[in-house]
């Protein structure tokens, strides 16, 4: 497989460097050795996701007490929950680096054991999926990777072909980062992604997040005051017609 920023070690500091800063290229070794240290003291806190309290979740692979990771991942538990392992696709290796997964596990660039290094644009699955999920991982589609195209055609057709895959009644279940590719953001504010159901969460606080409108949420910036994505929005799709 070729060499990607993904799974590189020069050209992907180039890239978070680019994306984030060069102040976060020191700020998030430090916070990642700090990171036990920093998760036994902080205070429970749960944020409201349809309709209900859900409990955000500390974690210190990849600064997930510090970032939007900490609602993103039990929002998508939350879903799984609802199915059967066997039954779900991941898009985007995030949940085996939390613990034991069942699921399958596509992505693209990330090499791991039962990962499966395909492009969505082109798996092709023997049985349909009830449930498939992907935690920050689209936005990065033609804005982080193969950037000789529109990002956002590209991200719709990712969703399109995500689609085919489900079972009749299935779920299609992406978390998105408002702020960090401006071709999203604008699929995302002319209604283009057309999901069935969608929810928007702002951070407001170092530990609380609450739901708000589009709006608000695309107004918030990525990065500031807060590290990372300061909004997200849980897009939920169905089957492909």
């Amino acid at each position: 497989m070729a060499s990607h920023l993904y799974n590189s070690g020069f050209a992907k500091v180039i890239w978070f460097v680019r994306r984030f800063g060069i102040c976060e290229l020191f700020l998030k070794p430090i916070r990642c050795i700090f990171a036990p240290f920093i998760i036994s003291r902080l205070d429970k806190s749960e944020f409201t996701f349809d309709d209900r309290l859900i409990s955000l979740f500390y974690h210190a692979y990849n600064m997930t007490w510090a970032n939007e990771r900490s609602v993103e991942i039990p929002i998508i538990n939350d879903y799984l929950s609802h199915y059967e392992s066997k039954g779900v696709l991941e898009i985007g290796n995030v949940l085996s680096h939390y613990g034991d997964v069942n699921h399958t596990v596509l992505d693209k660039f990330e090499r791991g054991k039962g990962i499966i290094n395909e492009d969505i644009l082109n798996f092709v699955a023997t049985e349909k999926f009830e449930l498939i999920v992907s935690i920050s991982t689209f936005e990065h589609i033609g804005f982080d990777d193969d950037m000789d195209d529109d990002s956002g055609v590209k991200i719709l057709h990712a969703i399109d072909a995500s689609r085919k895959l489900l079972a009749e009644n299935g779920r299609l279940v992406l978390t998105l980062p408002i702020g960090y590719n401006p071709s999203l953001d604008l699929l995302i504010s002319g209604g283009t992604l057309k999901s069935i159901r969608s929810f928007f969460i702002c951070r407001i606080g170092p530990l609380k997040w609450e739901t708000t409108t589009m709006e608000k949420a695309l107004a918030c910036r990525y990065g500031s005051p807060f590290p990372y994505a300061n909004a997200i929005m849980i897009a939920e799709f169905g089957g492909a017609s």
